[in-house]
């Protein structure tokens, strides 16, 4: 299967999207285009690659790679160096394990799983370390290895498959609200409790919300790097791929819009409920929400990947690629927290015997 690698015009080395100059540059000779120029050079490549990609095949064509490779990869070749390039089927973009040259996989995004649009990284890889070395600063009880060398150069840009969903959320919501007041009235204490049916209704607009489109990647950890600014989408070109992973989805729209619809309705009754005030309290008793005008687009949003294996456990730590906003549950050193608590246990005790015993004297 074909590949797509944009080659320098002036020295031949690999051209890699720059988020900080949000060009297209060398690294060698230091040479820098702009998407249109890049548009210009590589289109009839880009066109043909794909002519040529079978981006439907469910197996490899020669039956001796069907008995070399498990289902759901796909083999391509480098054309930096000629090496065989082994990607399971979700990967659109990658790295050659040899060379290490940046490769853009033909075929993967076409026809339905063409994103309409891409958010192109703008945090740097430098950048992303540096978010990620100061968030590992406040946390005490990191293994040794976490923030390693050899660590640090696992972590990935990839472009992450999302779905966007627009919609107009018919709102009505009815419940409860208690006004409660207190007084004395001689040796009794009176209190008076009033309830009242409290309504509300509204036509609650949404524009993009997201819902991510990988089954590998956790949910949550994407909800927690939220927001990303969709004013800075480009339309879909291969060419931001370029020195980057990518994935196509493998969670359709039609299932993960079940977590698109509630947290459009949890969000609604939430804005409802913000409405109501002067009650001591209130409760909603019956909510109705009908979602219309619904539309949704497939997009490559951009996430710093870090992994990490502690004692067979997997921790990731994830960098909106856009903003910075970082998320990740970290490993917890038992030993380095026992000898801590060993640690704080002896300055105690030193406390009490220096001050203490004047105490119980």
């Amino acid at each position: 299967m074909n590949t797509v690698q944009y080659k320098c015009p002036n020295c031949g080395a690999e051209l890699t999207f720059d988020p900080e100059h949000q060009n297209f540059s060398c690294p060698y000779c230091d040479s820098h285009y702009t998407e249109a120029e890049m548009e210009q050079m590589y289109a009839q490549m880009e066109h043909q690659a794909n002519a040529n990609a079978d981006p439907d095949a469910a197996t490899l064509k020669n039956e001796a790679d069907e008995a070399a490779f498990e289902e759901g990869t796909r083999l391509y070749t480098c054309q930096n160096c000629g090496a065989q390039i082994i990607a399971e089927a979700e990967t659109s973009a990658t790295f050659c394990y040899y060379c290490h040259a940046p490769v853009v996989l033909a075929g993967r995004l076409q026809g339905e799983y063409c994103p309409a649009w891409v958010l192109p990284f703008s945090i740097t890889k430098d950048q992303a370390l540096a978010c990620f070395q100061k968030w590992c600063k406040k946390r005490w009880f990191l293994p040794k290895g976490f923030t390693s060398e050899k660590q640090l150069e696992k972590m990935s840009g990839i472009y992450v498959p999302f779905w966007l969903t627009n919609c107009i959320a018919d709102t009505s919501m009815s419940g409860i609200g208690k006004k409660v007041r207190s007084w004395r009235d001689g040796d009794y204490q009176v209190t008076e409790t009033q309830e009242y049916l409290v309504e509300r209704a509204a036509d609650i607009p949404y524009k993009g919300v997201p819902a991510d489109g990988s089954k590998k990647i956790d949910d949550a950890l994407m909800d927690a790097i939220e927001p990303f600014p969709y004013d800075k989408m480009k339309t879909f070109s291969m060419q931001y791929l370029s020195g980057f992973m990518a994935q196509k989805y493998d969670d359709s729209y039609d299932e993960v819009f079940p977590r698109v619809k509630q947290r459009v309705e949890d969000k609604s009754i939430a804005l409802l409920r913000e409405s109501v005030s002067g009650y001591s309290s209130f409760s909603v008793q019956q909510r109705d929400i009908q979602l219309r005008q619904m539309q949704h687009d497939y997009v490559l949003l951009p996430v710093w990947f870090l992994n990490y294996q502690y004692k067979g456990k997997d921790y990731s730590f994830a960098i909106n690629g856009q903003t910075g906003k970082q998320s990740g549950t970290p490993p917890l050193s038992w030993a380095k927290a026992l000898l801590f608590s060993g640690a704080l246990g002896v300055v105690v005790l030193i406390i009490f015997l220096l001050f203490g015993g004047g105490i119980f004297r």
